[in-house]
Formats: structure tokens, C-alpha cells, sequence
């Protein structure tokens, strides 16, 4: 199984990639470990977390080919 994982902002000046494919993964939550293991400095930031194109709130359980986005704050003009 694998998943993508999107960075964006700083979270992609900090990974120094835009993605990158993580394997072995069940849940949003057991992907976060994975990421602050490779990414410490992440835990620093703030950011939300969309799945599929749709931000989560909760531990949704992933899919082979799932999309997920790490987004820090944004404003718009």
C-alpha cells in the first residue's frame, strides 16, 4: 500500500520536496509518526491535513493511492 503525501509553504521548504511516497501506512495518525521521524522540525509548525482533497478533523483510516496534503496557514488577497 502506498500513499502520497503533499507539502506545502514552509512544510515544503522544510521536507525540501513538494511530495513524497510513504508505504505501510493505515492511518493519518500513523502517518504523522512517520513524517515527524523523517521531518522532527515539523512538529513546530502549524498546518492542517486534507485527505483526498477534503480536510479531516479525525483519523480516517487510508487507502492504497490515498492523497494527503500537509497545508500550513494561508490567507488570500
Amino acid at each position: 500500500m502506498q500513499v502520497r503525501v503533499l507539502f506545502f509553504g514552509v512544510l515544503a521548504e522544510i521536507t525540501k520536496t513538494n511530495s513524497k511516497l510513504y508505504g505501510d501506512v493505515n492511518s493519518v495518525s500513523h502517518l504523522r509518526s512517520k513524517i515527524f521521524d523523517d521531518f522532527p522540525e515539523i512538529v513546530h509548525y502549524n498546518y492542517r491535513i486534507s485527505v483526498n482533497n477534503e480536510i479531516i478533523s479525525d483519523d480516517p483510516i487510508l487507502k492504497d493511492g490515498d492523497e494527503v496534503a500537509f497545508m500550513p496557514p494561508f490567507s488570500g488577497g
